[in-house]
């Protein structure tokens, strides 16, 4: 009987002990001091005041839609006296929304752009949004590298004439060229399957897998024909290249300002990537980088044992070195994203001799022309 009062009383106590505790957690995250919510930090040393911290986690639902607009808003203004910048637009929106984009709607982009537009600051628009720094971040670590200037070939007939040499504009029937370079402001990023080639899709962002032992599909995948080209999104290095027995052959590409790691896996048997790829390879977004497949979930390298042919394509987020593998690893939903950059994609040409595609327009990223000499950096085992 006494055993029974004892152990009443210490369950009695640890209730108490975690309810001061929950209350204590509570105050903590409603804390106005802190600039994101405590779960979405990592604190390197609670009890310095230098303490270093970094977001821990992003959930990414910002609709293709939404990104369709606020990336209009930028390009539109890009010129004017007042330039609107997507990713801020798209932040505001994220803190009003507590980052639940089904609430999403286009005249409140629209209502937030006017005020812009007619002076009013974004920092007094979101001087009470606990949150607007954290989405700031958060969004911009997804979308900062996506636009921007950039010069492009495109195509002689498409040209306007300033752009055009001065023979081909001084008569008519002056013969224009092919190609011609220009500089433009845009979307700067790519599709990762080159244009008119055909593609399935779903939301199966977090799915069960069971290949090696239980967990979530942290990719997207995107279902297509064999040898179909794979295009870089962004511009970066390669980071990783090789077997992997879940992804296959498979590409790690890691962006220059080193906050994106791109994942391409699953490429083809025997050929899987271009020919002048290896592990610190400078690539320009838009390069063919390999070839759609059907390999892994198997230790022997240049195995076919995935059903259907497909791209694995992710995006983790890297805030801090440490996030880069193991259990702090912060991988996004690319569903919409991937909708979103169905608008850009790259036009392939095979070679007939060498049997490689490349691309038939070049581009010059300023991000890859600035880039010299990054750190080479640890190669995760990668799950596809």
């Amino acid at each position: 009987m006494k055993r029974d009062k004892l152990g009443g009383i210490i369950i009695r106590i640890e209730i108490l002990v975690l309810s001061i505790l929950s209350v204590f957690l509570l105050v903590m995250y409603l804390d106005p001091s802190h600039p994101y919510p405590v779960s979405l930090l990592d604190v390197s040393s609670s009890s310095s005041s230098n303490a270093k911290k970094y977001i821990k986690w992003v959930d990414f639902d910002v609709t293709a839609a939404a990104m369709k607009q606020a990336f209009r808003y930028d390009v539109d203004t890009c010129q004017a006296e007042i330039h609107l910048n997507w990713v801020d637009l798209l932040s505001f929106l994220g803190a009003r929304y507590g980052g639940d984009f089904s609430k999403y709607k286009s005249q409140d982009m629209d209502s937030l752009a006017q005020k812009l537009l007619a002076g009013e600051k974004l920092e007094d628009l979101t001087k009470d949004m606990k949150y607007f720094s954290y989405y700031r971040e958060a969004y911009g670590a997804v979308l900062d590298g996506m636009v921007g200037i950039y010069d492009i070939e495109i195509p002689g007939a498409e040209a306007p004439s300033f752009a055009l040499p001065q023979q081909a504009t001084d008569s008519d029937g002056a013969e224009v060229p092919d190609k011609v370079w220009v500089t433009k402001y845009g979307l700067k990023a790519f599709s990762p399957i080159a244009k008119n080639y055909p593609y399935s899709d779903f939301d199966n962002f977090g799915v069960s897998r069971s290949y090696g032992y239980k967990r979530q599909h942290l990719g997207h995948d995107l279902m297509g024909q064999v040898g179909t080209p794979v295009i870089a999104v962004e511009s970066g290095y390669v980071e990783a290249i090789g077997w992997n027995q879940y992804g296959g052959w498979r590409l790690g590409i890691r962006s220059f300002d080193k906050k994106r790691y791109y994942y391409y896996a699953h490429l083809r048997k025997n050929y899987p990537y271009h020919k002048d790829l290896k592990e610190g390879s400078i690539v320009q977004v838009g390069d063919v980088i390999g070839y759609l497949g059907r390999t892994g979930y198997s230790r022997t390298e240049n195995t076919n044992n995935i059903d259907e042919p497909h791209l694995h394509f992710g995006l983790q987020l890297i805030f801090d070195e440490s996030q880069k593998e193991g259990n702090n690893e912060i991988w996004v939903n690319c569903y919409e994203i991937i909708k979103f950059l169905a608008m850009n994609r790259s036009e392939t040409l095979k070679n007939q001799e060498t049997k490689e595609y490349n691309r038939v327009y070049q581009i010059k990223d300023p991000a890859a022309a600035s880039y010299s000499n990054a750190e080479r950096l640890p190669v995760p085992e990668e799950k596809a």
